[in-house]
């Protein structure tokens, strides 16, 4: 038998089913012998010429058999229009038996190789529609073909007038076009019929091939019962093709409705479809031309040629073109007369333009290609149009016309027949284009040209599966997957450089402007012409429409300038894809009728129906319940929609791209603060995934994910909503307003679903525990979610993200209600206990801070956890405070709670500090987190010290107590590093030294016995006190504080020297208070320029100063501090005068103990007669206190000194 089991053999695909999954051979597989893309150099004229096989069903070539002379071709062979191995399934097809190809069948070709269309081929058609338009400027036959616009590529298909119009008598269609034609081109049209010679040459010619591929002429072994059945099937599917014009919505409902299925009529049936470049023009060219080969003629054409017929050029220019479109090196010429074979000769292709009689130039050839190409190109410019090309026959004139517009014009603009073969190979270019992993976005703008297109010619009535997926696909090409992030500089999508289907870039107009077209004066021209080419012998001119070649169609992608105009756009062809599937929908007149313009009544409920976060609990918990059913595949919808059909899958995809538009508006929103609008966009996009849960009946993880993300937003809006409650008016009309696109958006969904499933989380709540509770149920939702499957391990970002932002939400919580509590706490009498409601609001609080520092603990994140541990501390602080007014103020003693409670803060606070390790990690937080401690330390010592629990504990251990809590509280005071909070902690660190000495100063007055114990609280008193004096000194705004305790080291200095028995002892402690006492200077003159600054603020202002005096500088403090001041210094002078006076008496004349003697003298003196005067002003009494001092530091101080040294 024939078939070839070769490596590389063709094996041709049996029956049509076949075709779907075309066989493209590679290289070695070609047919062709010479290397593919091989130039051919033809005579002397150059032109190049490449032909790659994509496809054939022709079986292995086998040697043509060469005829004995006198061969009569007139009487059929054994095997004539019979089935053969060597034939394969396209026998009588490559044998030139078939009818004339169907007059779609570029878009046969087109949907076999969609990627070749639009992009990179300019022509797609039949060789002999490519023939016939090359032999234009030579040939008097009239030429008629439809051409139409996919990108950059151009469909010719053979537009059979006469057919057409036979077919318009018997059905009525095209009567439009019928009337036009006989208009304006051929009054008296009536059908040709084809002369009998024409049937007799063909009959010969398939004869003749018959012969050729058997040779010996004997009769065939009679083919087997199984064999003649297949050939006669195939004979059917050969002749019975009916009528080769399909009705225009003929085509059965599944065809229809499946944007996947060939229409009828759409069958690639060439033998070979071959990628042709010809010069610069890329075609997809099908021929049936047979090739033999074999022996010394690897590939021959076989041609049957009448000897006393001279070859012509029309048939020149046929076998040449042939013969370069099939790669063919050579042509076999079997000469005959009337039917008797004569003689055989053999012509190579190169050699075909220079045969006698049919001399033509090649370069002719070419020039007519590029300017038929640039005159289709520049004026068929209007993707989905069908153009009409037409030349009368022996007319010079060629016209081009836009059928869709003059069809448009008539009552039923669907009467095309074009109209839905060109909408499904919009469609598929475009999805082919879609699904390219490696596509750029700057062919996005083609894409949106292609299915804008698509829908523009098609009825929404009709083909809503198409009109749906194409709007779908429309909306994909936005993308909506990085919300945070705006178009960049680098983004495609504003720019029209490269989204054009051709290099050049010149956009030429809509119209018949162009003079080298057409010219209204020419009484030839009719106004219904798109373009007309004067004279077929323009063609000829070399680059006579060079100018207009490559043209540009408009294509251009929208520029969105923000996120919301995306989204919206998005939004539309959802809408659009939405209305397409529910009009698809039968069961529509079983649903409850609703007014897309009615807007929907969103439901609020009084927080008090609904139980506040006891009912949030129950809804959660059957969200949750929802959330596990999704996993086993419930399924409910409300319109009745049949899972797995099309309606089913093409609404969850819409659904789906509406709830993510809907997402990244609401992100949008949020970002610029309209947290209404955020929530209103989130409460859509939640709605929208309802209804999606609703529907789906498996419940892909990424969906799961993007369910997660949007509760996770949710929840921040409530949260923002929450701590922007001053704004509260505006979020409401914002979250309320809803457009009309929304509307009817949510009315779809509402035919599938309820969409209240997520209504606990988007309610715009007035109550603030309301607010932060639901934002809190939020995060905790999204986190379960992502707890059903893997998604927490295949998305640790987002889960990090999520238990962040619980443990910040169950923070805000917390501090919540201890605010509560602390407010409470303020507002209670001070000898009542602790209420109940108090310890409700800290068991929750407690709650919350725990829960929070569990989720920052399990995402390491040691800086938040440390935060909350702090809080936690804060807390327990208010524990504390609540425990001491529970008894008489006067009988006030440091409690055990107090000190539980207190301890328990330092805990928190110490494992915070541990939480972070060292400060390296976070200072600021670090720094808190100290200060906090030595706060709470020092409150404890404070209060222990106040409120002495002499009751309970013994005197001894409570100094100790206090002085280890105050040690501890300075061990976290920072008082080196410079910061905001410096100051402070230098002041508390002085305050803690001072009351160290206090303490110590205390002790030493009211201790009898041990001297060893004496002597030392002595030493600790005196360096307490020096450290507290540097520590103020250091402060400008605490000079009473200063003075304050100078006056207590005084104290200090007289209570040493009543227990002196010497002179000299006690003047050496005479002379060091006298120095104390100089030294307060500093604070006198801090205390004077602040009284000055307060004197000097204008009287206008006079309730100013008081609110700005006041925590700076105590009046009452300050004289009450002078008057001590005075008092001791005028007990000091006199005590130093009398110890003076008693030495001189003793000892012999000393001039310098003299002169200080008299300094004091004269000091003690004005000392008490400025104290004498009652109206000096305060002012004036701190300048006479600062100028003893100066007398005092210059005589009398010095010379203490002196005598203490």
């Amino acid at each position: 038998m024939g078939d070839s089991k070769e490596a590389g053999a063709e094996s041709p695909p049996t029956g049509a089913a076949a075709r779907g999954g075309l066989s493209l051979l590679s290289q070695g597989e070609s047919e062709e012998p010479s290397a593919q893309g091989s130039a051919l150099f033809l005579g002397g004229n150059e032109v190049k010429s490449r032909a790659v096989v994509k496809y054939s069903s022709a079986p292995p070539r086998t040697a043509f058999a060469r005829l004995e002379e006198k061969t009569d071709l007139k009487l059929p062979p054994a095997n004539w229009l019979r089935e053969s191995a060597k034939l394969g399934p396209a026998g009588t097809t490559i044998l030139g038996n078939s009818k004339k190809s169907k007059p779609f069948s570029s878009f046969g070709m087109a949907y076999d190789f969609i990627d070749s269309v639009g992009n990179d081929v300019d022509v797609v058609s039949d060789s002999e529609n490519i023939k016939k338009l090359l032999k234009i400027p030579y040939s008097k036959s009239h030429v008629s073909m439809a051409v139409h616009r996919i990108g950059r590529t151009l469909l010719l298909d053979e537009l059979d007038i006469q057919e057409l119009f036979m077919r318009s008598s018997q059905t009525g269609d095209w009567t439009w076009l019928k009337e036009f034609y006989q208009r304006l081109i051929d009054q008296k049209w009536q059908r040709k019929k084809k002369s009998k010679e024409h049937w007799y040459q063909k009959a010969i010619l398939s004869k003749f091939l018959y012969y050729s591929i058997n040779g010996d002429g004997a009769a065939q072994p009679v083919p087997s019962a199984a064999e003649q059945q297949e050939s006669s099937s195939s004979d059917q599917t050969n002749d019975s093709d009916g009528a080769s014009w399909p009705a225009p919505f003929e085509m059965p409902s599944s065809v229809s409705e499946d944007p996947s299925a060939s229409s009828q009529g759409l069958k690639n049936d060439f033998v070979r479809n071959i990628l042709w470049t010809f010069e610069d023009i890329h075609m997809l060219v099908g021929s049936n031309m047979p090739i033999f080969g074999g022996g010394r003629y690897p590939a021959v054409s076989l041609r049957l040629r009448d000897n006393n017929k001279p070859i012509n050029v029309l048939t020149g220019i046929d076998y040449w073109l042939d013969n370069l479109i099939c790669n063919v090196p050579e042509l076999v010429m079997c000469f005959h007369v009337n039917g008797i074979v004569q003689k055989y000769e053999m012509i190579k292709t190169e050699e075909i333009p220079n045969l006698e009689n049919s001399n033509f130039s090649t370069k002719v050839i070419k020039d007519i290609a590029q300017n038929i190409l640039s005159f289709l190109k520049s004026n068929c410019t209007k993707e989905g149009h069908t153009y009409w090309l037409f030349k009368a026959s022996g007319s010079d004139i060629v016209k081009l016309y836009d059928l869709t517009t003059l069809c448009e014009e008539t009552e039923d603009k669907y009467q095309n027949p074009f109209t839905m073969p060109v909408a499904i190979l919009l469609y598929k270019v475009a999805c082919n284009m879609m699904m390219k992993k490696n596509q750029n976005k700057k062919h996005y703008g083609t894409i949106r040209t292609l299915l804008l297109n698509c829908v523009k010619l098609l009825d929404k009535s009709r083909h809503p599966q198409i009109i749906a997926s194409a709007n779908y696909m429309l909306s994909e090409l936005f993308q909506l997957d990085e919300p945070k992030k705006e178009e960049s500089s680098e983004s495609p999508l504003n720019e029209n450089s490269d989204e054009s289907y051709s290099e050049e870039e010149e956009e030429m107009p809509d119209s018949d402007e162009n003079g080298s077209y057409s010219t209204s004066s020419d009484p030839s021209d009719d106004n219904k012409a798109v373009a007309i080419i004067k004279s077929v012998g323009e063609l000829s001119v070399p680059e006579k429409y060079k100018s207009i070649h490559q043209i540009r169609p408009s294509c251009t992608f929208p520029v969105c300038h923000d996120t919301e105009e995306r989204c919206r756009l998005v939004l539309s062809y959802v809408l659009e894809g939405l209305k397409s599937v529910d009009s698809s929908i039968k069961k529509e007149s079983d649903l409850p009728a609703a007014d897309p313009n009615t807007p929907i009544p969103l439901k609020y409920e009084d927080e008090s129906t609904r139980g506040g976060p006891e009912g949030l609990e129950k809804q959660m918990a059957l969200f949750l319940d929802k959330m596990g059913s999704l996993q086993k595949g419930n399924y409910s919808s409300q319109s009745g929609m049949i899972p797995g059909s099309w309606q089913h899958k093409m609404k969850l995809q819409l659904i789906l791209k509406s709830s993510k538009a809907y997402y990244v508006l609401s992100d949008a929103a949020m970002s610029l603060q309209k947290y209404g609008r955020a929530l209103r966009y989130i409460k859509l996009a939640l709605q929208s995934h309802d209804t999606y849960c609703c529907l789906c009946t498996n419940m892909l993880s990424e969906v799961l994910l993007f369910l997660s993300q949007y509760l996770t937003l949710c929840g921040d809006i409530q949260l923002m909503l929450a701590q922007n409650a001053n704004n509260r008016a505006a979020h409401l009309e914002e979250f309320n307003y809803q457009t009309k696109e929304d509307q009817e958006i949510l009315h779809s969904l509402h035919r599938e679903s309820s969409c209240q499933g997520f209504a606990w989380a988007t309610d715009l709540s007035t109550d603030l525990e309301s607010q932060l509770s639901v934002s809190c149920k939020c995060y905790e939702a999204a986190n379960e979610i992502l707890q059903f499957s893997d998604l927490k391990s295949q998305n640790p970002e987002h889960y990090v993200q999520v238990l962040k932002r619980m443990g910040n939400v169950r923070n805000e919580i917390g501090v919540f209600y201890m605010n509560q509590a602390a407010a409470l706490q303020s507002e209670r009498v001070v000898s009542k206990s602790v209420s109940t409601a108090e310890q409700q609001l800290w068991k929750k609080s407690f709650s919350c801070f725990e829960k929070g520092i569990h989720n920052f603990e399990s995402i390491d994140d040691a800086t938040n956890a440390a935060l909350l541990l702090c809080n936690t501390g804060r807390l327990m602080r208010i524990c504390a405070q609540a425990h001491c007014g529970a008894g008489d103020e006067f009988k006030r003693e440091f409690s055990p709670e107090e000190g539980l409670y207190y301890n328990k803060a330092v805990d928190y606070y110490l494992k915070a500090l541990r939480s972070l390790g060292t400060r390296d990690i976070h200072p600021a937080v670090w720094d808190s987190v100290n200060w906090e401690l030595s706060t709470t330390y020092f409150t404890m010592a404070t209060l222990q010290q106040d409120y002495a629990p002499l009751s309970r504990k013994a005197q001894e251990q409570i100094e100790k107590e206090v002085s280890e809590a105050m040690m501890k509280s300075l061990k976290y005071c920072d008082v080196d590093s410079a910061s905001a909070r410096q100051p402070l902690c230098q002041y508390r660190a002085a305050t803690i030294h001072h009351r160290l000495a206090s303490m110590y100063h205390s002790c030493l007055r009211n201790q009898v016995g041990d001297e060893h114990l004496r002597k030392q609280h002595r030493v600790l008193a005196d360096l307490h006190y020096s450290k507290a004096v540097k520590l103020f000194q250091l402060l400008k705004d605490a000079p009473c504080e200063l003075l304050r305790v100078q006056l207590e080291r005084v104290a200090f200095a007289e209570f040493q020297m009543t227990s002196q028995n010497s002179n000299v002892g006690k003047l050496k402690t005479l002379s060091g208070a006298l120095d104390i006492m100089v030294r307060t200077k500093h604070a006198f003159q801090l205390i004077r320029k602040e009284l000055v600054e307060e004197f000097d603020q204008p009287k206008s202002d006079e309730s100013t100063p008081a609110a700005d005096s006041s925590p700076s500088l105590n009046r009452e403090e300050v004289i009450k501090l002078l008057s001590i001041f005075e008092s001791r210094l005028s007990f000091l002078l006199l005590q130093s005068i009398k110890l003076l006076s008693s030495t001189k008496k003793k000892t012999s004349s000393n001039t310098e103990e003299d002169v200080v003697l008299k300094t004091n003298k004269q000091i003690y003196s004005q000392l008490l007669r400025a104290t004498a005067n009652k109206n000096a002003t305060l002012l004036e009494r701190i300048d006479v206190l600062i100028h003893l001092l100066d007398q005092l530091a210059r005589g009398g101080g010095v010379a203490c000194v002196l005598a203490v040294t």
